[in-house]
């Protein structure tokens, strides 16, 4: 696993295997999941050139007994790996995710937010091919996860993939095929691989922002893990009654609502009555933009007024992942109406 473990930390690293495209096999039927996950890592990481083998910190395996689909991943699973990580990482010097791509960037916001206060890497990969496939991107993914997961001077949950590494409540998946699958729209990189080493940038990550000792947050996810958090994407000609049909929904606790530009809405009497009606009851809205790149600016054209009047919160630049992990991970908690809110607007991991 290692050549050198002298110039690592003295713990291993752990490398949690939760699923996804990386550990599966081609079957008659299609991809399916893999077996032997352990040793299939280390025969595809053997096969790296010498000299990136060579540098491979050491590490231990975990595979979790029953893999995540990472399409049919809910809240449950994100408090899941939470849990195993805040269970184990003291034994280790840093912790490696390794998840299937299509929620990868929703598990990782969940992950920042339970987790704040980390004093050492989590980072997730994948791979948008199976380990023994030809060409495949899944070892030279892990490598790169391994390499960061490795540094001390990274001290929060991040993404490495494609030769980079993004900040986990900062990218979303980018592309559905491409090997740099992932982008962080409105924030720089923390790191990437340049001329075979993992180079971090110093002065961007979230290091120097937590003090003292872990402050992990592991409320329980599991009343809001079936549809107790809506994403609402507006479309133009959308109806107050259609609105109303998810937030009138007593089971909802909380919605992110995907408006126009810098933060506009129609200015219909009835759609802003139901979301005043919904604010009114104690369900958490927050509002951003359909834009992938910028963020909304409650109140700042007329046609949005209508959302600060109705007490919807600005997402700001956030993306919809880390937006909607966020408002799960405050409903999730004993807290009085007027500090979820506050928290909401207030920086946690680096979300905005």
């Amino acid at each position: 696993m290692t050549q050198d473990t002298a110039l690592f930390p003295s713990r291993p690293l752990l490398v949690i295997y939760a699923g996804g495209t990386l550990g599966m096999r081609e079957s008659a039927s299609g991809l399916v999941p893999g077996g032997d996950i352990e040793a299939r890592l280390a025969r595809a990481l053997a096969a790296l050139p010498p000299a990136h083998h060579a540098a491979l910190p050491a590490y231990e395996v975990l595979s979790l007994g029953d893999p995540i689909d990472s399409s049919a991943a809910t809240p449950r699973e994100w408090q899941r790996l939470a849990g195993e990580i805040a269970a184990r990482f003291r034994e280790h010097a840093g912790i490696v995710v390794l998840h299937g791509t299509d929620t990868l960037a929703w598990t990782a916001a969940s992950l920042a937010y339970q987790l704040q206060g980390l004093d050492r890497p989590v980072v997730l990969t994948g791979a948008m091919q199976p380990l023994e496939a030809p060409g495949s991107d899944a070892a030279d993914n892990l490598a790169l996860a391994l390499a960061f997961a490795a540094n001390p001077a990274l001290q929060e949950v991040a993404i490495a993939f494609g030769g980079r590494l993004l900040r986990g409540v900062r990218a979303r998946k980018w592309q559905t095929r491409r090997a740099d699958a992932f982008a962080s729209p409105n924030y720089p990189l923390l790191g990437e691989r340049v001329d075979g080493d993992a180079v971090l940038y110093p002065g961007r990550g979230l290091a120097q922002q937590q003090r003292g000792a872990p402050r992990f947050e592991l409320p329980d996810y599991a009343p809001l893990a079936d549809g107790g958090v809506a994403r609402i994407v507006l479309w133009p000609g959308i109806a107050a009654r259609q609105l109303a049909a998810w937030l009138d929904d007593p089971r909802l606790k909380g919605a992110l609502l995907e408006v126009w530009g810098g933060g506009n809405v129609p200015a219909n009497r009835e759609l802003i009555g139901v979301l005043a009606r919904a604010s009114g009851e104690g369900k958490l809205l927050a509002a951003l933009s359909q834009c992938p790149h910028g963020g909304v600016e409650i109140g700042h054209y007329a046609a949005g007024q209508g959302l600060a009047a109705a007490g919807v919160l600005s997402a700001d630049a956030m993306t919809p992942e880390a937006a909607l992990a966020k408002l799960v991970h405050l409903l999730a908690q004993p807290l009085p109406d007027e500090e979820r809110r506050r928290r909401f607007l207030t920086p946690l991991a680096g979300e905005r």
